[in-house]
């Protein structure tokens, strides 16, 4: 029988800092961002007849994960296994228009709606809730999302159950936040470049924690990516604009330096000519790859003639 419950959307995410220096228990700005959106149903209406026999098939694999966890008793939640294992017999998809490997959270949206449907004594997405049980929650979809990349900081699945803007000070302090509101005429923007490309997680993390190994690098994570990223953050949430786009260039300088394997080969000319005419910086979304790219302006009009050859999709004015 299949389950009557109401099919709930949740939508993708964004990152806006905190790519990578998360890892290092930096602080990180996250938002939803409603373009994109997924929802468990048993009559799909985004996703091709093949797509959605994929999306069950997937359902199965990442159900039995949540098992084995369960009979080792680890699982981090009370799960109800066997109205999932039923609905997916029944023909269950994840019907999302979420794009995979550009970093807006398309597995992220999945943990969470698995958590909601699912879960059972769930904690609620109040934007009240205390932080101590929000990062309960973050730990919760750490466990579930590490099916998916190998290790996973349980942000993105947060940020698409709570539905609402989070600031995470470190690993163990989060909470809801306000940012600054977005206006329609504002000549500043947050914009996201399609780089067309598909990029895969787990190699890249798999990557950069190697790559932290080396005493060099994690100096340089410590003493110039954190601060950065950190700086970017407190500037933007207090619009304090001079601030945060003489740190945005020291950071897009930085990830060009030191993270050029996450970037796209065919942008590292855009990401330079950024940082050259102050036009435009440009930083990750999500590990990097391919997906999209994150630019940020206080000139919308003149980073469109500079970008004129490439989609932008603008996700924030001011």
């Amino acid at each position: 029988m299949k389950s009557t419950k109401s099919a709930k959307k949740f939508n993708s995410k964004i990152l806006l800092f905190g790519e990578y220096s998360i890892i290092h228990n930096s602080m990180g700005l996250s938002i939803p961002y409603e373009a994109f959106e997924g929802r468990f149903t048993f009559t799909p209406e985004k996703l091709s007849h093949e797509h959605a026999a994929e999306s069950n098939r997937s359902l199965v694999a990442f159900a039995a994960y949540l098992r084995q966890l369960m009979d080792d008793n680890k699982l981090l939640f009370t799960c109800d296994l066997d109205q999932f294992d039923q609905d997916i017999q029944q023909g269950i998809v994840f019907d999302s228009s979420i794009p995979q490997g550009y970093g807006v959270g398309s597995s992220g949206a999945l943990v969470a709606a698995i958590y909601d449907r699912y879960g059972l004594d769930k904690i609620p997405n109040d934007q009240k809730l205390s932080g101590k049980l929000i990062v309960r929650l973050k730990d919760i979809f750490s466990q579930m999302e590490s099916y998916f990349h190998g290790k996973s900081s349980g942000i993105d699945p947060l940020i698409c159950y709570m539905n609402h803007p989070m600031l995470i000070q470190n690993k163990d302090v989060i909470d809801t936040v306000g940012i600054p509101q977005s206006g329609s005429t504002g000549r500043g923007a947050i914009f996201l470049i399609n780089t067309g490309e598909v990029g895969e997680t787990q190699p890249l993390v798999n990557l950069f924690l190697d790559k932290c190994k080396e005493e060099g690098f994690a100096h340089v994570i410590k003493n110039e990516l954190i601060p950065f990223n950190n700086n970017c953050i407190k500037a933007f949430l207090k619009g304090e604009v001079k601030d945060l786009f003489s740190n945005l260039k020291s950071l897009s300088g930085f990830l060009l330096s030191n993270l050029s394997p996450m970037i796209p080969r065919r942008f590292r000319h855009i990401w330079q000519n950024g940082l050259e005419t102050e036009a435009y910086y440009l930083k990750l979304c999500g590990s990097g790859g391919g997906g999209y790219i994150l630019g940020f302006t206080e000139d919308l009009e003149k980073a469109k003639q500079q970008l004129k050859d490439h989609e932008i999709q603008v996700i924030h004015r001011f």
